[in-house]
Parts: C-alpha cells; sequence; structure tokens
C-alpha cells in the first residue's frame, strides 16, 4: 500500500538552539537545530510518513539578514569559458592581480574593494586564505545591482551579480532550506535503487526517472557528463552500479554511495577499478566502460591519462590510446570515431571487427572499442570466431579485492566519517593546483547540495539543500558535512549538487532547482520504490 504523503504529517515549529560551523557538531549538539549561522536562529521542522518506514523532513532555519545584498564581482581578466553552468567563474587572484584589477576599475570611475577570502580548514585542506576579490557596490535591490553589472560589462569587465549571502560567512541568519529522506529498513518494505533510465548516454530529469519507476520519492545521484566535448551527456564521472551491474568505472580512488534494494546496508566506499580484454593468449588493459574513448571526465583513470591519473573534479583527462568496453546499456549506438570496435555474442565470441569503430549493437551484443595504438592490438586479437574475455575488478582504499556493490552512486568529496566531520575536497580532486578559484566557487561558496549517508540506527538519509536564492543561501562543503553530521549522519558523501540538486515526492519536484531554466536533466537517480 502506498501512503500518500499529508496523511500522516507531524509538525513542529522550533525556536532551537545551534552552535556555529567552526568546528566538529558534538553528538549532544544534535537535537538543538541546524549549526548554521548565530544561536538562536528560529527554525522548524515538518515531518511527513511518505510510506512505512520512509519519512520526509523539511527544515527551515533562519530569517533574511539585512546586512546581506546584492553587490558586484568582477573576474580575473583571461578567466575561465567552461561551458558548465555550475563552473566557478575565475573570482580570485594574488593580491597584486586584485589591486591591479581594482585600480583598472577605479580608473572607469567605479568605486571598489578588494576583499580577503579565507575559508575553513578541513580534513585534507588547510584552508585560509585562498586569495583576494574584487568587488563593486553593495544594494538590497537586484536590479540596482543589475543596472550597475550592466555598467561595468559596458567598461570592458567580465563580471556577475551575486549575493552576499552565499559567501559562506558564520555569521549570515540565513534562511536555509533543507529537505531529509530517512529510509529506516527496520520498517521499509520497498525498494531503494539506482536509476540511469532508458540509457547511459542520455540525461533525464529526476522527476522523469522517478515518475517511470511509480517512485515514492527520489533524489538526483552521481555526478555526470554535461559538455558533449566531454563525452556523452548523461554519462556518469565516476562509478555506476545498478543492480549489481558496474556500467561505469570508477574515478579511482574517489567516495562512492553505496546501498542495497532493501536499505539494510548502504555506506559510503572507496574504490579502484581496472580491466582486462583477453583473448588468443594475449591480454590487454581495459581503460573505461560505457564512455566515448579519450574522455575521462573528472579524471581518476589510468596511468596513461594527461594531465593526471589521479581524480580532478571538473576536468576532462584524455588518453588517445584506449579500449573501452561497451553494454547494450550504453545507447542506440557506440560512438564513432577513428579505431576498431570488436562486436562480441552472449559467450565472448567475436562476431564482427568494424572499422571505424561505431554502430548499434545486435540484441545481447557487447563491443571493446579500440584508439590510438590500442587499435592496431585489438586488430590484432579480435579474429571472428574465439571469444574475448572481457573482465575487470574493484579493490578498496587498502588495495584489497571488493564485491561489487549492489548499488553505488558516485560522488564527492566524503563529508563525514566515524560520525564526525571528515571533508577530503584535496583527495578528492575538488583542489586544483594553481586555481585558487574553482575551490572559492566549488567548495568555500555556499550552492545546493545533495547529501547521501546513513545514521547511527543503520537509516539511510538522502538531503538536498536548496541554494542560489535569498530564500534559501544553500551551504559551503564545510558546512555541509557539518549539517550531515548534525542530522546523525556516521558517514556522509556530497553527490552532484548545484543545478542538478533535485528532490522528488509523489511525482513533484519540492525543492527549487537553481537552474534559470527549471528542473536539469541528470545522469543518474536514487529512487525510493513503493
Amino acid at each position: 500500500m502506498r501512503f500518500g504523503p499529508r496523511k500522516f504529517a507531524v509538525v513542529a515549529a522550533i525556536a532551537l538552539v545551534a552552535g556555529t560551523v567552526g568546528g566538529p557538531t558534538a553528538a549532544a549538539d544534535r537535537d538543538h537545530g541546524l549549526p548554521l549561522g548565530p544561536r538562536g536562529l528560529p527554525e522548524t521542522r515538518t515531518v511527513e510518513t511518505l510510506q512505512p518506514g520512509v519519512t520526509l523532513t523539511t527544515i527551515v532555519r533562519g530569517e533574511s539578514d539585512p546586512a546581506d545584498g546584492w553587490t558586484v564581482e568582477v573576474a580575473v581578466p583571461g578567466g575561465g569559458d567552461d561551458p558548465d553552468p555550475d563552473a566557478p567563474p575565475t573570482a580570485v587572484a594574488d593580491r597584486a592581480h586584485a589591486d591591479a584589477l581594482a585600480g583598472a576599475l577605479s580608473g572607469k570611475g567605479f568605486a571598489t574593494r578588494v576583499e580577503d577570502v579565507t575559508t575553513p580548514a578541513v580534513a585534507d585542506f588547510a584552508g585560509g586564505s585562498l586569495g583576494f576579490r574584487v568587488r563593486i557596490g553593495l544594494d538590497a535591490d537586484k536590479a540596482a545591482a543589475n543596472t550597475l553589472l550592466t555598467r561595468v560589462r559596458a567598461a570592458g569587465f567580465t563580471a556577475s551579480a551575486v549575493f552576499t549571502g552565499w559567501d559562506g560567512a558564520s555569521t549570515d541568519r540565513g534562511p536555509w532550506r533543507v529537505q531529509v529522506l530517512t529510509i529506516d529498513p527496520k520498517k521499509f518494505r520497498g525498494d531503494l535503487v539506482g536509476d540511469f533510465g532508458p540509457d547511459i548516454e542520455r540525461r533525464e530529469t529526476t522527476s522523469v526517472l522517478a515518475r517511470a519507476r511509480n517512485a515514492t520519492a527520489g533524489v538526483n545521484a552521481g555526478f555526470f557528463v554535461l559538455d558533449p566535448a566531454a563525452g556523452a551527456p548523461g554519462d556518469p564521472a565516476g562509478l555506476g552500479v545498478y543492480d549489481g551491474r558496474l556500467l561505469s568505472e570508477s574515478t579511482n580512488g574517489r567516495p562512492v554511495f553505496t546501498f542495497t534494494a532493501d536499505a539494510r546496508h548502504a555506506g559510503v566506499d572507496r574504490y579502484s577499478w581496472t580491466g582486462k580484454v583477453s583473448g588468443r593468449g594475449t591480454t590487454l588493459p581495459l581503460d573505461g566502460i560505457n564512455r566515448v574513448p579519450g574522455l575521462v571526465r573528472n579524471c581518476g583513470g589510468t596511468h596513461d591519462d594527461r594531465p593526471t591519473s589521479h581524480p580532478l573534479h571538473d576536468t576532462t583527462c584524455t588518453d588517445p590510446d584506449e579500449l573501452v568496453a561497451f553494454t547494450a546499456d550504453y545507447g542506440t549506438e557506440t560512438p564513432s570515431g577513428p579505431g576498431v570496435e570488436a562486436l562480441l555474442d552472449r559467450q565472448g565470441r567475436v562476431t564482427e571487427v568494424r572499422e571505424p569503430r561505431g554502430g548499434a549493437l545486435p540484441a545481447g551484443a557487447r563491443s571493446v572499442q579500440g584508439t590510438g595504438t590500442d587499435a592496431a592490438a585489438l586488430r590484432a586479437m579480435a579474429v571472428p570466431g574465439p571469444r574475448l574475455a572481457v573482465s575487470g575488478h574493484l579493490t578498496d582504499e587498502r588495495g584489497r579485492p571488493a564485491r561489487i556493490p549492489q548499488m553505488a552512486a558516485n560522488g564527492g568529496p566524503e563529508l563525514v566519517r566515524d560520525g564526525r566531520p571528515h571533508v577530503t575536497p584535496q583527495a578528492d580532486g575538488m583542489v586544483r593546483p594553481g586555481d585558487p578559484s574553482f575551490y572559492y566557487g566549488w567548495a568555500a561558496k555556499r550552492n545546493p547540495r545533495t547529501i547521501a549517508g546513513v545514521d547511527g540506527h543503520g537509516r539511510i538519509m538522502l538531503a538536498t539543500v536548496d541554494g542560489r536564492a535569498v530564500d534559501s543561501l544553500g551551504l559551503s562543503i564545510a558546512e555541509s558535512a557539518a549539517v550531515a553530521d548534525s542530522l546523525g549522519m556516521e558517514s556522509a558523501v556530497n553527490l552532484d549538487g548545484g543545478g542538478s540538486t533535485t528532490m522528488v515526492v509523489d511525482d513533484k519536484v519540492i525543492n527549487h532547482p537553481s537552474d534559470a531554466t527549471g528542473e536539469r536533466p541528470v545522469g543518474d537517480a536514487i529512487l525510493v520504490l513503493p
């Protein structure tokens, strides 16, 4: 039986006392409100039962802060041109360059201010000063800031209007809007699944994915390729496991959220993946699964990838010489281009060799594509008739063989470990050498966030936090860890956020996605089925 979400609503309006996010949140403080803003802010919580074992908690904390307003932030000349709408602007520079930019603006008649940007220390990143930003004006009215922005752009500068409440100051009073799905395995009788829709290469909205499965609720899941120049839009940019089928290789070493369909087992794990293709007495290393050869979104691949084999978020590493395996889950056709493709039947026998590569897969078929120097190696191995064995395996963070989980969604950074905030942006590729603006915009500033974790009772928690709005400021990554901890999560990881952050309940989007165009199509989602 499926219960409507309003039947069992219990509403509590509470004025709670909470600490700020300056340090780890003690377990004893977890019942005293979210650790956001000064103590004593108003906070209300609404708890609704969606189906047996599944509740939705909506938390609204804080109030509009008259100290916050709209300002014009001027980008450093020669800034980035990433087509990803969540890509942070190039806004932080050293003091000398910031002063030079301020001087140029002053020469055009603008009254500027140069501000030191600081961020708190986390588990593997020292924080401190990231550099300096240059801003003009401060107004309660966005329209006035937009008028100033037009003047700044007309003077030849790249700039944007931003709300100062998104900066991440612990003195901000809010507001914040947090929604949490809690799945209690002791009472839950449905299924918890990861779903990517009809195929991997195409994006779908979370609401479409939820509707197709008649889901009670769902949230967006892992990072994915968005720009066609980085691969196939919709392809998970990291590990993707669905009903025990590993369909996207890991960003080696980065955290993932793993869970079982009955919700009885879940956690945050770190895996590395290796694969191989064997046949005719030869074994070749496999580079990936179900992705465009040569393009490795978020990096973390093999040793010959460039510029790095380590995770590097929102970066597309390249490798001209690759072997990539495909299943029918990828899409209607495999990627086309120079190289060789071996088609395999259900038994692994080579049925056809295509050159150039690309095309539809027959029913039940798989394939392996080779590019660059690996094309010649595959051509020599792939003779029609004999079998090719395609295999891969996972290892855990200690290098031990690991079983493939039933479900896995990629993410990063880690937020909570062993019941305490444990934020790992350095290890997970969110700290870019020589590019403080990326960390500033992606991690230090407040953004919409999606968080997955497990509490001390074994309950799975899926949270979304609205942001990039004046009625919900969003969270920095450090604040995300503090909030996850205060909600009782013993382990937690950041999933894809920004414009992707979406929560669906009973076929309705109940949060406020931040993209101007509305709900964003994503790579996959975590769905609660009746």
